[in-house]
């Protein structure tokens, strides 16, 4: 079956270019949601294995493709990738069966469920970390310091012209240093370029714009920022996919999890790394079948 494009306009101007598979009225709904430096064709093989049980959207995310992409850097604060989400669930009919996401997409999934549950079900974060356990270990921990130090290359105003030179010689390592030969094929690496030349700057200024980054000076933010816990805690139930070779984002930021989520279910999947999208669509694709099931009745 072939994916479906369209452009969502949001009620607040923002237009976010879609990828979408399933019947419009299939009974349960899905929003799919990317990270950096993908764009929302990394769900396609998930979204077209489901296509029979629900109706999924993966929408490129403000700034990337053809979304889309305010000037300057607060236009990428939290507040308003949130109110994006909020606005295309709102479009799909809230609430929504699952929202699932990924890396930066995962950093606004935790914001909304915790400020907006009423708008799903279910939650399902595929490595991405909770905003508290990402600031605890960026401050406390040297070894997340050091994971995330590319952070402030990316927050460089000269970052995106240095990522595209040679080919985009700087960006391939963001998968290749994670055993990505099997599935970076060429073709994949054809939709990676004709993605990264649609502009890098709204992508990085999602960087630039959040205070979750290794600390460089003693007087960086991160070392006094705190969140109330009504803004951090998530009250829908939540499943945590979780790749534990993730040279990034590793498994010690799924420890006291449990502290910021009523209802959590943690599974680590042993050997897979950042991208366990690219890696294992068809478990991605179950878990997010099973999380979608409607429930048994009777006996």
């Amino acid at each position: 079956m072939t994916v479906e494009l369209y452009e969502q306009v949001l009620p607040h101007g923002i237009t976010l270019s879609c990828r979408a598979d399933g019947a419009r009225g299939a009974a349960r709904r899905v929003l799919l949601l990317h990270g950096f430096p993908e764009g929302a064709f990394i769900w396609d093989d998930v979204m077209q294995r489901l296509s029979a049980v629900a109706r999924c959207v993966a929408p490129n995310l403000r700034g990337y493709e053809r979304s889309t992409a305010p000037p300057g850097i607060d236009a990428y604060r939290a507040k308003h990738l949130v109110a994006d989400i909020a606005a295309m669930i709102d479009t799909l009919g809230a609430p929504i069966d699952l929202l699932v996401a990924h890396d930066w997409g995962g950093a606004a999934a935790w914001i909304l469920a915790a400020q907006r549950p009423e708008l799903i079900r279910r939650l399902l974060i595929v490595n991405s970390p909770h905003p508290a356990t990402f600031l605890r270990e960026l401050r406390d921990n040297p070894a997340q310091q050091v994971a995330s130090a590319y952070m402030s290359f990316l927050c460089r105003p000269d970052a995106a012209g240095l990522l595209a030179a040679d080919d985009w010689a700087r960006l391939w390592p963001f998968f290749t240093k994670m055993g990505a030969a099997a599935w970076l094929t060429d073709a994949l690496r054809e939709k990676y370029r004709a993605l990264w030349r649609h502009g890098l700057e709204g992508p990085l200024n999602y960087y630039r714009a959040s205070p979750l980054r290794p600390p460089l000076t003693p007087a960086d933010a991160i070392h006094t920022l705190a969140f109330a816990p009504e803004i951090v805690t998530v009250r829908v139930p939540t499943t945590v996919l979780w790749g534990d070779a993730d040279l990034a984002l590793p498994p010690s930021l799924l420890v006291g999890l449990e502290a910021f989520i009523d209802s959590l279910d943690v599974r680590v999947v042993p050997g897979a790394s950042h991208w366990i999208v690219h890696e294992q669509p068809a478990l991605v694709a179950s878990t997010i079948e099973r999380l979608i099931k409607p429930p048994r009745i009777g006996p």
